[in-house]
């Protein structure tokens, strides 16, 4: 009764989601700090005013969500960490300026960023060619090559958690094919820098995808939207999930050329003409235009997350460097399992990974 591509189906595993007590809940990397009180006001006064657009199907190309997105990303560089904040304004730090102007039809978005990698993945990427990507990185990643049956090519972490960036050149030059990983990365945090990046990407095959996800930059990493200047084979995508705090409402985007938007468009409208609501966008489109807000909330997150580094180090636990709102951490003599049970008897959800299945180090993390 089943159809057979379903037996290659391995669904993504979230983070855990309990409802029998109430959890500070830390497994999922969301935002600890609620949104920036125009959203609840732009949903507020949108419903009051325009009750009926629920009842009208809403903008397909999400224009003014476009608009305010490109903007955001001209005044913080696409870093909010590394913003100046001046009153209700950024501007980018000195690293992180772009040299040229983001504008709204470099901009595609989606239902939460997970939409828009099945998107990406289905414009780009085929069952002609392996896709070249680290073994160990977002999960989703196997989980949509095997819905669209593209097959893998995974390429292990080095022995530091860094990625293999020799390795996977060397794999996607062989067999002419397309490269993705985050960076940071999950769930190591590893950031390569933007330089870095640029030398993948003039080595990789000129005609194929490279797609660089960072939905967890704005914590401190380099992006790589200044680099789309000089590659246009350059996809990035991006959400709303993580420094937004809006991982309730699902908002996702692609920042890339024009003609490779175009070409996630043809692939949406084939599949669904209107995936962002009017609700979502509009709350979006607030979100975006109160940038500074969040950037000095990723300011804290990321204090935070370097003084948590420091204490786990001074009690003797390894802490990869971290540039995301999360940080990898180990402790010699303690398994990943005895550390997740202990902290969530103390009503603290975190995530462990058994190290024997990431095939690099013999304990637990």
């Amino acid at each position: 009764m089943l159809a057979k591509r379903l037996e290659k189906l391995h669904p993504y595993v979230p983070g855990e989601q309990p409802k029998d007590r109430e959890y500070i809940k830390l497994n999922a990397n969301e935002n600890p700090y609620p949104p920036h009180p125009d959203v609840g006001e732009a949903i507020k006064s949108a419903v009051d005013s325009k009750l009926m657009k629920i009842g009208l199907y809403p903008d397909p190309d999400a224009n003014e969500l476009r608009k305010s997105i490109a903007d955001m990303l001209n005044s913080t560089g696409g870093v909010f960490c590394n913003a100046t904040i001046e009153g209700k304004k950024c501007t980018p730090s000195e690293n992180d300026r772009i040299p040229f102007t983001v504008t709204p039809d470099m901009i595609f978005c989606g239902n939460g960023s997970d939409e828009v990698l099945s998107f990406v993945f289905y414009t780009f990427f085929g069952s002609e060619r392996p896709l070249v990507l680290p073994e160990f990185t977002y999960s989703f990643y196997p989980v949509y090559c095997g819905y669209y049956d593209i097959p893998m090519d995974t390429i292990p972490l080095k022995s530091d958690w860094s990625l293999d960036k020799e390795k996977i050149l060397s794999e996607a030059n062989k067999n002419d094919s397309s490269i993705i990983f985050a960076n940071p990365n999950a769930p190591t945090g590893i950031s390569l820098t933007r330089a870095e990046v640029a030398e993948m990407i003039k080595t990789a095959p000129k005609d194929r995808i490279f797609v660089v996800d960072e939905a967890y930059c704005d914590f401190g990493g380099e992006s790589c939207i200044p680099l789309l200047k000089d590659f246009d084979n350059l996809v990035i995508v991006r959400t709303f999930s993580k420094s937004l705090s809006f991982a309730g409402m699902r908002l996702g985007y692609v920042v890339s050329s024009p003609d490779l938007i175009k070409s996630i468009f043809t692939v949406k409208n084939s599949f669904n003409h209107f995936p962002l609501d009017f609700i979502t966008q509009t709350a979006g489109a607030a979100s975006a235009d109160n940038a500074w807000y969040y950037a000095e909330n990723a300011r804290k997150i990321a204090a935070e997350r370097d003084s948590f580094t420091d204490f786990l180090r001074q009690r003797g636990w390894f802490v990869i460097d971290s540039k995301t709102n999360f940080v990898f951490t180990k402790k010699d003599g303690l398994s990943g399992d005895a550390i997740y049970q202990s902290v969530k008897k103390a009503g603290i959800l975190i995530r462990h990974f058994q190290l024997r299945e990431l095939k690099i180090l013999s304990e637990s993390a």
